[in-house]
């Protein structure tokens, strides 16, 4: 028989099959992307450095959404803030997939390079850097976990007659559609508030 004329395995491929199986379970792991593939577990191992390394492609696969152009934009709170939404889009394309970045460090090249790029903007707009890293932190934090929360039922709290709780079902009664969105963009005007009174300290 002879070889096949696209190869069954290489890293995209495996990217792609880790991460439909996240969307699909919440998890993967080696073996099953072999199955999927039509495989030997001991071939993926010849492509990816094992299971960490495939959560480094996987990062790197999900990043790749996000526009980075928009910390090109000005003045840097435009750039921030257009960052900020572009990183939720391309995570909450992929919500079930962040549970596994967050625990590993960052190690993918074109990752860290944009991340070195949110810090030179930050540094350029003349932001201590000893704030630097809390502000990027706190900013991914708010972007996650909204990321999550687009992924949750639009209605997370299912009340009961046997613990009358009548202030909150009449403020869940007064939220229009759309309540992830709502609290992104409270959580979004918050932080944007206190970078730019952290900046204008700084500066005075």
């Amino acid at each position: 028989m002879g070889r096949p004329r696209t190869p069954l395995l290489d890293r995209e491929r495996i990217t792609t099959t880790a991460l439909q199986l996240i969307d699909e379970t919440g998890d993967f792991s080696v073996p099953q992307i072999a199955r999927r593939l039509g495989a030997q577990t001991g071939s993926v191992y010849h492509h990816v450095d094992g299971r960490d390394g495939i959560v480094e492609l996987l990062r790197e696969r999900v990043c790749s959404a996000i526009d980075a152009a928009t910390l090109d934009l000005t003045p840097w709170d435009a750039a921030v803030e257009a960052w900020a939404r572009s990183y939720r889009a391309a995570f909450a394309a992929h919500p079930r997939v962040i549970p596994l970045l967050m625990t590993s460090p960052v190690r993918a090249p074109r990752v860290l390079e944009q991340y070195e790029r949110a810090v030179s903007l930050l540094i350029a707009a003349g932001f201590d850097r000893a704030e630097i890293m809390p502000l990027v932190i706190a900013l991914e934090n708010l972007v996650l976990g909204s990321a999550l929360d687009l992924a949750a039922p639009e209605t997370m709290w299912e009340l009961t007659a046997d613990i009358p709780t009548p202030h909150l079902a009449e403020a869940l009664a007064a939220v229009a559609d759309g309540r992830a969105d709502r609290a992104f963009e409270v959580g979004l005007t918050a932080f944007m508030n206190h970078a730019r009174s952290l900046r204008e300290d700084r500066l005075a």
